[in-house]
């Protein structure tokens, strides 16, 4: 089968940048040395292009996981460009064909089951089919001003971003080709490779805790390189949701400055999962993996499989029941004194079913862990 063209623009921006960082910049390293300045411009346009691509370009426009005030949607439109990783029109469209089609070789346009090479890079090194221009998906997206302005002049925004600005910041410090090839150059390919990894390595590598339904895989180290992107399993599970990371330990720096945009007006109706159906998605993949193993021993079947049926379905039902409790239980509390009643009568049923949730998590891991012993 032939190979589709090679797409020349493309293969010679990815191909020459990691070259020249690579020749360039230990050369000038060795020979003139990087400043303090120098490194803190490498970390401000890191950090810039890295949160567009993530907070903008991924959770905002992709995903519509929050809304944000239009000033903040220009800086994201801007420094996404900067990141040289086209419009947010091409961007998005690929992305949201990504999820829905997510691992079909023949409509994700960065399937990991063609390997990691083409989910990496490979498929924009080439005008594949799969990757044509379609942007039939983002009709709401078409309808910002911003956007439309990004996509008209992309080209423009990001030569001026990359090259005319990291040169007029060097030309005024007299750091002029310090700052060039530190937050322009090494920023540039850094951001390309960080952003790849979760298309290709993070359909590889790690964990999947909440579905096996598709190759993304939960990974806390991607997640650091990555502004929080590298919870990619639960993402792919919740992708609505504006965190990827969603334990108080989890790095997810993208969730912390879209929360914290909240306190000040830039952001807003931020969407996320509950935390019942979180504990859901788990408890499944926790049952499933269990039917797996117990499929391999008919001794083990026999013994276990009906008690793990009904553990399952008791601990699945007391999380529906406390969750719809609790629900009304918080409302209750938000209403005037003509709800007192209403809330005793509610307190009583949340802290019953609240303990009987406790009891049947217990349950269910006390089996797990007999089952895996036995």
């Amino acid at each position: 089968m032939q190979k589709p063209p090679i797409n020349w623009t493309n293969a010679i921006v990815l191909t020459l940048t990691p070259i020249a960082a690579l020749v360039f910049i230990p050369w000038y390293g060795f020979t003139t040395g990087f400043t303090l300045f120098e490194w803190l411009m490498f970390g401000f346009f890191m950090a810039m292009t890295g949160f567009s691509i993530t907070g903008g370009y991924h959770r905002l426009w992709s995903h519509k996981a929050y809304k944000s005030h239009w000033t903040l949607r220009l800086w994201f439109a801007i420094w996404g460009a900067t990141s040289l990783q086209n419009s947010v029109f091409h961007w998005a469209s690929d992305h949201r064909r990504h999820h829905r089609f997510v691992d079909d070789n023949d409509r994700d346009p960065y399937s990991a089951g063609r390997g990691f090479w083409f989910s990496h890079i490979g498929w924009i090194l080439r005008n594949y089919p799969v990757g044509e221009d379609d942007f039939s998906n983002i009709k709401d997206l078409q309808r910002d001003p911003i956007l439309v302005w990004q996509h008209k002049h992309y080209l423009a925004i990001a030569i001026i971003m990359n090259a005319g600005v990291p040169l007029a910041i060097g030309a005024l410090t007299g750091k002029l080709w310090g700052t060039l090839l530190l937050a322009g150059l090494l920023r540039m390919v850094l951001n390309h490779h960080f952003t790849f990894f979760i298309n290709s390595l993070a359909h590889i590598w790690g964990r999947r805790p909440y579905t096996e339904e598709n190759s993304a895989r939960d990974n806390d180290l991607l997640a650091i390189f990555t502004y929080g992107e590298g919870y990619h399993n639960f993402h792919h599970k919740f992708q609505h949701d504006y965190r990827n990371g969603i334990s108080w330990w989890h790095y997810d720096p993208s969730k912390w400055f879209i929360r914290m945009g909240t306190f000040i007006g830039l952001t807003s109706e931020l969407k996320s999962a509950t935390k019942f159906q979180i504990e859901k998605a788990r408890l499944t993949m926790q049952y499933q993996r269990a039917l797996k193993r117990l499929a391999t021993n008919e001794e083990q079947h026999a013994t276990w499989h009906s008690r793990l049926d009904e553990v399952y379905e008791q601990c699945m039902q007391a999380i529906d029941e406390f969750g719809r409790v609790k629900q009304k239980w918080v409302a209750a509390k938000k209403e005037t004194m003509r709800a007192t009643f209403e809330k005793i009568d509610l307190s009583d049923r949340y802290a019953e079913l609240k303990y009987n949730l406790k009891l049947q998590r217990y349950k269910w891991r006390m089996l797990t862990q007999q089952l895996s012993l036995s």
